[in-house]
């Protein structure tokens, strides 16, 4: 055999050798391949293979350089990005300034709460080929991780194909954009068939090669959605998958126990809630005629009084969850005192009469909408609080559904109750404060995720203030204001953070964070 030939064949057989195909799987599928159209996390996560950020989080989840490769705050309210060099789109087009401020851009156009870090981000302006500057309209202190909520997609890409603005995810309205993808990332979109397979390939350009960011050895990826948590399990025991990213907390003692399987856990940075319609003048979906019992303050004190956040953790989240009182996604995290950390006592008996007062002494029916696939044991969740509401007279329906029907629904304000869960990324207040809790504000973004429309000028004024307060001492003291406030007045009821388990293969590296996110450049298989 020619000497070269062998060579040459004994090379691709090593790099066949070598490359390394991920299978996982979870719950739920992608919503969205737009990147600037539906903002919940698996999703993000899903894009962020294609698609980046200006900065990104590292292994403790500190912000650092991402396609901006530094940042400086040369006024109160201007913030110059200086861009990487050498970065190629996948289609092998050069990321200028130009992509970054028609990004920003597009976002601002997005009805989801990418418009509200859009503008909290301020208004971009291109210096040069590699130079943005952003003028923000008030003085932020968290910039950086502000401007780390959106994707940069190509200027020209989007022109091409028509889709320079943000599809409405909540129209289910579809465009190229839509099953279509093409970023500077670490990975390339293959196909997509949503509820069946999504499959990616390495980027062998990707500038985070060289920098040592892609530490792992995943060359291709095949997602699959699986919606029995027995069938993802039983997937992976069987070798067909080698990670899961939500087996069964029941499951979790005994896969512990598993020489085959790897368990891998730690907090969430998520706060799982109940939010209320305070809006409408008659409740969706009641048998209340003519009135809204969710706008009393007595009949929400009710039903936050009749919730046994403890039988909870121990029944349904079999111990992975902390049960808290401030509707934060990390109370610790973002400075509240332990003290607040207080919640409204379960009291049956208090919520009968707290009902009778509010003039509901039989009590009364809505319906109360849940996903099945976003949140640890969510379904069941719905289902226990359900059955403690029915012990003082409330009969909550469940209605359960996919999250690809669950966010258009709430988000279109059509609800009566609902649970949903916020967090993910940052640990400071205002990234809940300003989407969650903050009343809608159509024109500058802001109450983008406040499904049930409750409204207090007091928080609102708070959320704003401390929204551009540069003295740190001072912004703290009105984070705690306003979690105190959103506490007695019961605009949500905050049931617990998250414990989140994962499931691996032995032998297979990954690194376990708070944002619930496998970042999959880091992923080492055997």
């Amino acid at each position: 055999m020619n000497k070269l030939l062998f060579v040459l064949m004994l090379a691709a057989a090593c790099a066949g050798a070598h490359a390394k195909t991920l299978r996982w799987s979870s719950q739920g599928d992608a919503a969205t391949l737009d990147p600037h159209s539906q903002n919940e996390t698996f999703n993000n996560s899903q894009n962020n293979l294609v698609y980046e950020y200006l900065v990104v989080r590292g292994k403790d989840m500190k912000v650092k350089p991402g396609l901006a490769e530094s940042w400086t705050n040369t006024s109160p309210t201007t913030w110059v990005f200086k861009l990487r060099k050498g970065v190629k789109f996948h289609d092998g087009s050069p990321l200028t300034a130009d992509d970054v401020v028609f990004s920003f851009n597009r976002a601002r156009e997005s009805t989801v709460t990418f418009k509200l870090y859009a503008t909290q981000s301020g208004t971009p302006r291109k210096i040069d080929d590699h130079t943005v500057e952003f003028t923000t309209p008030v003085p932020n202190p968290v910039m950086a991780e502000t401007v780390g909520n959106i994707f940069i997609m190509s200027k020209a890409w989007c022109e091409k194909h028509g889709v320079v603005k943000p599809l409405d995810y909540i129209k289910k309205e579809e465009t190229y954009a839509t099953r279509n993808a093409m970023g500077t990332g670490p990975f390339m979109l293959v196909t997509w068939e949503q509820g069946v397979k999504l499959v990616h390939k390495k980027n062998p350009n990707w500038w985070g090669i060289k920098a040592g960011e892609f530490e792992g050895n995943v060359i291709d990826i095949e997602y699959r959605p699986i919606g029995s948590a027995a069938t993802r399990m039983a997937a992976l025991k069987s070798g067909q998958l080698d990670f899961v990213l939500d087996p069964p907390v029941q499951d979790v003692p005994a896969l512990r126990n598993d020489a085959a399987i790897k368990i891998w856990d730690g907090r969430e940075i998520r706060l799982i809630y109940l939010g209320l319609d305070q809006d409408r003048n008659e409740l969706l979906y009641s048998d209340v005629k003519g009135r809204n019992p969710f706008k009393d303050k007595r009949v929400r004190l009710a039903l936050y009084q009749a919730i046994d956040v403890q039988a909870l953790k121990t029944s349904v989240m079999r111990g992975l969850s902390s049960p808290t009182a401030i509707a934060y996604p990390d109370p610790i995290g973002a400075g509240v005192p332990a003290a607040q950390d207080k919640r409204h006592p379960y009291d049956p008996a208090r919520a009968k009469k707290l009902l009778a007062e509010a003039g509901y002494p039989n009590g009364f029916g809505f319906t109360f909408t849940c996903p099945n696939d976003r949140y640890i044991n969510d379904e069941k969740l719905c289902v226990a609080i359900a059955a403690m509401w029915a012990k003082v007279g409330i009969n909550a329906k469940v209605e359960t559904m996919t999250k690809s029907k669950f966010f258009p629904k709430v988000q279109s304000h059509d609800s009566s109750a609902h649970l949903a869960g916020w967090g993910g990324g940052s640990s400071d207040a205002i990234f809940i404060l300003k989407p969650v809790m903050h009343s809608r504000d159509e024109k500058a973004g802001g109450g983008e995720s406040n499904y049930g429309r409750a409204k207090n000028e007091a928080l609102d004024a708070l959320i704003t203030k401390l929204e551009g307060e540069m003295n740190l001492p001072e912004r703290q003291k009105m984070i705690n204001q306003a979690a105190q406030i959103i506490h007695d007045e019961v605009h949500v009821i905050p049931l617990h953070t998250q414990m989140i388990p994962w499931a691996s293969k032995k032998g297979m590296h990954v690194v376990h964070r708070p944002n619930n996110v496998l970042w999959i450049p880091w992923v080492k298989l055997p």
